[in-house]
C-alpha cells in the first residue's frame, strides 16, 4: 500500500503528545494571558479598615483657674461696698475678726473680699507691704512651719495643686503672704499658720489691681473694721 508520509508509530505519537504537555506547563509566567474576569467584570471592593482617631492633647492652662461647685456665702462674695477711710486708693486692710480683705477703692468705697486668716494661736497684726508678686507660686514651707508639720513637703512647683494657689503677695521680710487656695471652703475660717487666703478667682482680680510697694494694714482681732455697705 503507497502512503503520502512517514507511517508514525502510536508510541512515538505518545510521546510526542507529553513533551508537549510539559513545555506547555513549564513555559515563562510572563508569556501567559490573564485569566478572565468573572462576570460581572468587577473587582471585588476594598476592605475597609478603622482607624480610631488620635486622642486630642489635654490642654491645661493654669492661667485660668478653674471653675469650683462650691458656692462661697453671700456675705464672702467679692463686691464693692461703703467703706469711709482716710487710707489711699490702692491700700489694702486685712479685717481679721470678719474674715474681709478691703481693698480701698477711693470715693468712700471699697471692694471687699471674703478670706481665710491664721487660725488660733497664729493670728498677726501690723502695717506691711507688698514686696512680691507671683502667678501661680512655688511653695517652700519656712523652716517654723516644717518644725511644726515635719510632714509637709520642703518644695512644692507652682500650679493648680500648689497650696498657695493662682496668685501670691509677699508682706514685707515676713513668711507671710496675701495667696490664692484650691480650697475654697476654707475661706471665712481660721484656718492658716498667719497667710490671708483668697478664692483664686478673688486672688486673680486682687492681683490684677495690686501694685508692688501698696500698704498692707492687718487689724488685730480684738478691732473690727468698717463691714461696710454694700453699693453694687
Amino acid at each position: 500500500m503507497i502512503t503520502s508520509g512517514p507511517i508514525r508509530s502510536p508510541s512515538r505519537l505518545l510521546f510526542g503528545a507529553l513533551i508537549a504537555a510539559v513545555c506547555v506547563a513549564t513555559a515563562p509566567t510572563h508569556a501567559a494571558s490573564p485569566a478572565p474576569l468573572p462576570f460581572p467584570f468587577l473587582l471585588p471592593p476594598p476592605v475597609a479598615t478603622y482607624e480610631p482617631p488620635a486622642a486630642a492633647p489635654q490642654i491645661i492652662n493654669p492661667q485660668e483657674d478653674e471653675a469650683t461647685p462650691y458656692e462661697l456665702p453671700g456675705r464672702l462674695r467679692r463686691q464693692v461696698v461703703s467703706y469711709m477711710t482716710r487710707e489711699a486708693p490702692g491700700t489694702i486692710v486685712i479685717d481679721t475678726p470678719n474674715k474681709y480683705l478691703y481693698y480701698v477703692l477711693g470715693n468712700g468705697q471699697a471692694m471687699r473680699y471674703g478670706i481665710g486668716v491664721g487660725r488660733d494661736g497664729f493670728t498677726w497684726s501690723g502695717v506691711q507691704s507688698v514686696t512680691r508678686k507671683a502667678e501661680w507660686p512655688d511653695w517652700t514651707p519656712p523652716p517654723e512651719m516644717i518644725a511644726r508639720q515635719p510632714y509637709l513637703p520642703r518644695h512644692m512647683a507652682g500650679g493648680p495643686g500648689n497650696p498657695l494657689g493662682a496668685r501670691a503677695m509677699y508682706l514685707g521680710g515676713t513668711v507671710y503672704r496675701i495667696h490664692g487656695t484650691n480650697a475654697p471652703e476654707t475661706i471665712g475660717t481660721h484656718v492658716s499658720s498667719g497667710c490671708i487666703r483668697l478664692t483664686n478667682q478673688d486672688v486673680i482680680d486682687l492681683y490684677s489691681r495690686v501694685n508692688v510697694g501698696a500698704k498692707v494694714i492687718v487689724l488685730p482681732m480684738e478691732r473690727r473694721a468698717d463691714l461696710g455697705r454694700v453699693t453694687r
